[in-house]
């Protein structure tokens, strides 16, 4: 898939449409906040988001290899912009996301190190892992929306679900079909009015 990349946070995209989840990576969540190498507070996941659309914005388009899906039905992919340079790669290097082995299979590990030796971006601080962020900060135990979720299999995908026309909550019939609007649709954010990663909570 190529064209024109929206960013959602620092390891979430879109384009035409469709969002792609960056494969073997965790960027902060957009509401995460780090410490700085003073201590004091900074929100690591919006600035991940800021760097990520500089990064992007400076050699388009973005161009992404799918990988497979995740169960609510994002792309998973590796991406990498129109000059060849590994977005994944570069978010790693910069301190700005961590390699998740559990995906990665620690491919971005020596990356990391290297950030973490220099110090860059969340490396300067502390900070919590966006995993096991999300896990504390989320009141049901379903993994936030951002977070890559397991793959599902094309037959499970073949719901007849699609971003036109748009809906709202009271026309929807059940959890796993406002969640795949949330991952999928432009407007899927709707369904989360109070942004906590979980959509037409009434269903979920």
């Amino acid at each position: 898939m190529e064209g024109r990349a929206s960013v959602i946070d620092g390891d979430t995209v879109e384009i035409s449409g469709q969002r792609i989840r960056f494969n073997g990576i965790d960027a902060p969540e957009s509401r995460q906040y780090c410490d700085d190498a003073k201590g004091f507070e900074y929100p690591c996941g919006r600035r991940a988001a800021d760097a990520l659309d500089t990064f992007l914005a400076a050699s388009r388009p973005l161009h992404c290899t799918f990988v497979d899906r995740d169960r609510y039905g994002r792309l998973v992919g590796d991406c990498e912009r129109a000059d060849g340079r590994g977005v994944q790669q570069w978010l790693v290097e910069q301190g700005l996301a961590l390699d998740w082995p559990k995906y990665s299979s620690g491919i971005y590990a020596s990356l990391q190190a290297a950030a973490k030796a220099s110090k860059r971006g969340i490396w300067a601080g502390s900070f919590q892992a966006p995993w096991e962020w999300r896990a504390e900060h989320s009141e049901n135990p379903r993994p936030a929306i951002s977070q890559p979720l397991g793959i599902i299999s094309d037959r499970q995908l073949a719901q007849g679900f699609a971003c036109q026309p748009r809906r709202t909550c009271s026309q929807i019939s059940s959890c796993d079909e406002a969640n795949w609007y949330l991952g999928n649709c432009s407007w899927g954010g709707k369904l989360d009015r109070d942004k906590d990663g979980i959509a037409c909570e009434t269903l979920c």
